[in-house]
């Protein structure tokens, strides 16, 4: 619960604000871009909603929020917005929400399909998702990028009698994951997914394709909006900067239209348009 007598200073005035508990992991900014701007080493309400659908924005991203670092003192009517969770993306493709600290607020994806449904890393493991997701049909594979973004996997795991896939190099972060991925070429686990192992940010970090349209890409990059383009940082290159930009340059063998992150802006351009974007992120980082 956040607490008004640690509200961050620039706070516009009025009901929202942000405390100083905020790890700045940048879920209110995508969720609600028109009330969350980025301070430093924070966030914090730059403007007020002013609208219904701004205020419901608002009360997602206060439920989305890892450390319940933003609150209001007007009245919460977050109660009414729970069931928004899991957030429809595209198709088939949802946003979890009720990201977890665990992860550094780390975003976490549902994937609806006809022959089990799977789950993107993990979010905080909460009442109100597990019952949504289990109207949804629950979850038969817990895909897991890398090592820092597991979260509760292993509880969501347990609950549905899911199977969690990791690679091996990443295994002592989920040491009881039921499918070990291995090597560093492309796996096709069936005809909709590839599990892509992309190394760098971790030691063993993968993405998974899905449908040669949606790229679940962990850590191994994301939207920019101050660039204005795709990204990646040697600042967050927790193990080998050098195989992070070769395995960027390795993405480019592969379609999709989608670049679904943990951690950044989510985007979508069409499958030509992303290459392009791809291709120059690839020589920029070169």
């Amino acid at each position: 619960m956040a607490n008004p007598r640690l509200k961050v200073s620039l706070n516009a005035e009025g009901d929202f604000f942000v405390d100083t508990t905020c790890i700045d992991c940048d879920a209110c900014r995508q969720l609600a871009p028109e009330t969350f701007a980025e301070g430093d080493g924070y966030s914090y309400v730059a403007h007020q909603p002013s609208t219904s659908q701004e205020r419901r924005d608002a009360f997602r991203a206060l439920l989305a929020c890892p450390t319940g670092s933003i609150g209001t003192t007007g009245k919460n009517e977050s109660s009414g917005v729970v069931d928004d969770f899991p957030i429809p993306i595209a198709e088939e493709v949802s946003y979890c929400g009720f990201n977890s600290p665990k992860s550094f607020g780390g975003n976490s994806y549902f994937i609806e399909h006809p022959a089990g449904n799977w789950m993107v890393d993990s979010p905080k493991f909460v009442r109100h998702l597990t019952r949504k997701l289990e109207e949804a049909g629950g979850v038969r594979f817990i895909f897991l990028t890398h090592r820092d973004d597991v979260a509760d996997a292993s509880r969501y795991a347990e609950h549905f009698g899911a199977q969690r896939i990791i690679h091996r190099y990443e295994l002592s972060a989920q040491p009881g994951a039921e499918i070990v991925v291995d090597g560093e070429a492309t796996v096709e686990f069936s005809p909709e997914f590839s599990i892509i192992p992309t190394f760098g940010h971790t030691r063993g970090h993968c993405c998974l394709l899905f449908r040669r349209y949606f790229l679940f890409t962990g850590d191994h990059l994301w939207w920019s909006r101050k660039k204005n383009a795709l990204n990646a940082s040697e600042d967050v290159c927790w193990y080998s900067w050098e195989q992070q930009v070769a395995s960027v340059a390795r993405l480019q063998e592969h379609e999709f239209a989608w670049v679904l992150p943990g951690h950044g802006e989510r985007v979508h351009f069409p499958p030509a348009s992303m290459k392009a974007k791809l291709a120059e992120l690839s020589s920029r980082l070169a």
